[in-house]
């Protein structure tokens, strides 16, 4: 047995995330070389990730290819929400509450005991894992007259917390070239709605029956607006022969045939033809105006707005409906009239509003409209289209993928051409500054930004992190990388991610349930935060520690023991890898000392000693317990790896203690 009576211990905690931006020589004990599906935790430490499994059992039905990626998901009273190829389609979801024996008989009179029955159909199909059920009635948590083992399945055991969906009922048809969606949850006149937009059709809205209507485009025109080269007097008929001169009519549609309508102050006019500085055919007083006095330099809009068909991002802001994205009008954030969605009039209040670069995204932060671009971000403020203004935040930094903008720890958080970045609301009122967050782990995103169009994101509130995924077609999930970002205190820690490859994602709180839901590639629906594996797929998990000198890297370091503390959520299956001298393939690599718990679990306030064929110590019980590990071998320079099993519940790493004696100097 060694002498340990001279050993040194040297201690740290796990904090700080993975650096990839500097070298291991000068990086904090604490902080990680690797950090592969772990997770800075919000209770101190790296938290292995917890997986993901089908919140929805069935698959969404496909139009034409087994190939179509979901292209819309979100949650809507109290169902699933998703489109993929040319239809949008709901269902909803639960969990088994009381586990059901493979060998318990339901023929009809059965009952299945679920969390809620929210949002199910009063009578139908449901499927639990690869079981199909059907029944004919519900309460609050049951469905009743249930007969299982239908449509050539097998009866089989299910346990509590299991997903429980019911089959997809289509909703909206006819959505040909749908593009991914952008949506928008809000309440204009009581009740609640849903518009969905897919950068091809009109936008769509449901209501809480899922009745599909578009928003239609009869009047849509072109926004445009100049500005009155003659006074009116109230007193000019003009009943169809009138001639209005004004500064320019470039931009202003041609009726051809037909009529096209002008807005001056609160005056309607009609008009049949124009010139380069007069329009013709003019009408005064129409749609229920009255005829007023107006003057040279009077604004003359188009009544109504460009169309917002093919609108690929749509915010309600204000109590207006905002657009954008449309491929005719890249530039244009068109609105609509107050608690109206479907309304473009100029004349009760709607309107739109140019910029100078391509339209990517649009948010709303706490009182303004962020318009991101390609290469500049925007605000507008106000609250009426008599006083919404715009406002430049920069000309010099712009957002290359809409889907990646999140509310996040107070901020607005956008992937930019050199990584993450934030909108931070300062002390000033209105005033914002732009912060570059995402250098510590910049090599990944140099890597990964290259096809950034299907990258997705997406937050957990719970625990204040943020999510970006890197997907790609044709890239195989257990490829796909990403990256995970929590606000700790005042600073941003990162991981990196694999394994998660989602085309579409939500987050939903209800009632204090966060939802964390992806749709896939593969055309089902999944939850984030649920089971111990992607789906089935280990889970790859890995730590790095930097080399550690212990203040001296030409001292030779004899290694003895590594107590490792940490924080078990069920039994775990690990192995922890001491490793020298920068992983020289000429230094000591020891075998790995295994850190398989399932008799720590069971112990509660007590304490085991000695136990496992390595003789290591467990001190603590299931809170956190210490691991004592005896280690071999020395070096100059020591690291810690821990490399997950892939399939048992998460553990956070707290930290660890390194015990050594010094040797020689080099």
């Amino acid at each position: 047995m060694p002498d340990l009576s001279r050993a040194q211990p040297t201690a740290f905690v796990c904090e700080g995330g993975l650096i990839k931006s500097r070298s291991t020589f000068i990086m904090q004990p604490g902080q990680a070389l690797e950090l592969l599906n772990f997770e800075p935790d919000m209770e101190g430490g790296y938290r292995r990730i917890s997986g993901f499994r089908k919140f929805v059992n069935h698959i969404v039905p496909q139009t034409s290819s087994s190939g179509e990626k979901v292209l819309l998901l979100t949650y809507f009273n109290n169902n699933i929400i998703a489109a993929r190829g040319e239809k949008i389609w709901t269902s909803a979801s639960t969990e088994v509450g009381v586990k059901i024996a493979s060998d318990t008989a339901m023929t009809g009179s059965g009952t299945l005991t679920v969390d809620s029955t929210s949002g199910f159909s009063s009578s139908g199909t449901l499927q639990i894992n690869s079981e199909i059920f059907t029944y004919t009635g519900v309460t609050s948590n049951t469905f009743t007259g249930v007969t299982r083992a239908t449509n050539s399945t097998t009866a089989a055991a299910h346990s509590i917390n299991d997903a429980v969906s019911e089959s997809w009922t289509v909703r909206d048809t006819g959505r040909t070239n749908a593009g991914k969606y952008n949506f928008e949850r809000y309440n204009f006149d009581g009740n609640d709605k849903i518009v969905v937009v897919d950068g091809t059709n009109a936008p769509t809205t449901f209501n809480t029956s899922f009745t599909a209507t578009d928003i239609s485009d009869t009047t849509a025109s072109t926004g445009q607006t100049t500005q009155l080269g003659s006074d009116i007097a109230s007193g000019t008929g003009m009943t169809g022969s009138g001639t209005i001169t004004v500064k320019s009519t470039t931009g202003f549609t041609d009726p051809s045939s037909g009529t096209k309508s002008l807005l001056i102050n609160s005056e309607v006019f009609t008009y049949t033809g124009l010139t380069a500085t007069t329009f013709t055919g003019v009408t005064r007083a129409a749609s229920g105006s009255v005829a007023d006095d107006h003057t040279i330099g009077d604004a003359v809009s188009d009544l109504y707005p460009s169309a917002v068909t093919g609108a690929k991002y749509v915010v309600a802001f204000k109590n207006h409906m905002f657009y954008a994205g449309m491929s005719s009008t890249p530039q244009e954030v068109v609105f609509s009239a107050p608690l109206e969605e479907t309304n473009f009039s100029v004349a009760v209040g709607a309107g739109s509003i140019r910029v100078d670069d391509t339209i990517t995204g649009l948010k709303v932060f706490r009182d303004s409209l962020f318009i991101f671009c390609e290469n500049r971000i925007f605000k507008i403020t106000g609250s009426s289209f008599a006083d919404f203004a715009m406002i430049p935040v920069t000309r010099n930094i712009g957002c290359i993928n809409g889907d990646t903008i999140q509310e996040f720890a107070g901020d607005l958080i956008f992937l930019g051409p050199d990584g993450l970045r934030t909108v931070a609301g300062t002390a000033r009122i209105g005033d914002v500054e732009l912060g570059t967050i995402s250098s510590n782990v910049q090599s990944i995103f140099d890597d990964n930004l290259v096809d950034s169009s299907l990258f997705e994101s997406l937050v957990i509130p719970d625990k204040t992190q943020y999510r970006i995924f890197f997907s790609k077609d044709g890239q195989d999930e257990a490829a796909v990388k990403g990256v995970t970002c929590v606000m700790k205190g005042d600073a941003f820690e990162f991981g990196e991610l694999k394994g998660i490859k989602p085309s579409v994602t939500d987050t939903f709180v209800d009632a204090g349930n966060v939802l964390v839901l992806h749709g896939g590639f593969d055309g089902y629906i999944y939850r984030q935060e649920k089971g111990n594996d992607f789906s089935g797929t280990a889970i790859m998990g890995r730590y790095r520690s930097p080399d550690l000198t212990f203040g001296d890297a030409g001292i030779r370091k004899h290694m003895q023991r590594v107590i490792l503390n940490y924080k078990p959520e069920g039994t775990i299956d690990a192995d922890l890898f001491v490793r020298y001298d920068y992983e020289d393939k000429n230094a000591t690599r020891p075998a790995a000392y295994e850190l398989d718990t399932s008799d720590i679990v069971a112990l509660y306030g007590s304490a085991t000693y000695g136990t496992g064929s390595t003789n290591t110590g467990t001190y603590g019980g299931l809170a956190e317990p210490l691991v004592r590990q005896p280690v071999e071998g020395s070096g100059f320079a020591v690291a810690l790896r821990i490399n997950d099993g892939g399939s048992t519940p998460p553990y956070s790493l707290k930290g660890f203690q390194l015990e050594y004696q010094l040797g020689a100097r080099r």
